[in-house]
């Protein structure tokens, strides 16, 4: 069991700005039987839920497009970044959340979605863990022009794109976020436009 081979854990807030960066020094027990003291910095901004929107009959799917300045500030030129719909929990409910997350992001009010996994993103250095979902949608699911939430400056644009298109701009670099690649293949080996 883990809990056996880690001891002495002491924290140390770094920063308690946008969310909370901890300095975590603890000693861990080598396979060697060697205690050794590490130290690692853990950011905690919370768990998550994604979803990959999707329309059998028109072959299509709903993503978001929005400015994300790490990777603006790692070297993505515009910092622009093509996504699946996601957000943070609210009150620890992955399903409400992701179904609140899609009608302020895309302007779909959906009420069936389905859980598929549960994936650490960035395990070496932040806590949250991200909720997989997929969900279908019909045009007159649209109940408002999307774009995120006023109070959250998210200003997303919504698009809907030909499946295969949005496979293409995965092979072309257009499409770099790991939960939408993650979704975007989940659909093609799932064959979810052909049942």
């Amino acid at each position: 069991m883990a809990s056996d081979r880690i001891r002495n854990i002491q924290r140390e807030q770094l920063s308690d700005n946008w969310y909370t960066l901890e300095k975590i020094t603890f000693e861990y027990l080598r396979d060697d039987g060697v205690w050794e003291q590490q130290a690692r910095e853990a950011y905690d901004r919370g768990n998550g839920a994604a979803i990959l929107l999707y329309n059998v009959d028109k072959r299509k799917v709903v993503l978001t497009k929005q400015f994300r300045m790490p990777t603006y500030v790692n070297g993505n030129e515009d910092g622009m970044m093509i996504e699946v719909c996601a957000g943070l929990l609210e009150k620890g409910n992955a399903e409400a959340t992701i179904k609140m997350e899609v009608e302020e992001e895309t302007g779909y009010k959906i009420d069936k979605v389905k859980k598929l996994f549960e994936a650490y993103m960035s395990p070496g250095s932040v806590t949250e863990i991200l909720y997989f979902f997929i969900g279908a949608y019909e045009d007159d699911m649209k109940i408002s022009e999307g774009g995120g939430a006023a109070d959250e400056t998210e200003n997303i644009a919504v698009l809907e794109l030909d499946f295969e298109k949005a496979l293409e701009m995965m092979k072309t670099g257009e499409i770099k976020d790991a939960k939408t690649i993650m979704l975007l293949q989940y659909a093609q080996v799932q064959q979810i436009f052909d049942q």
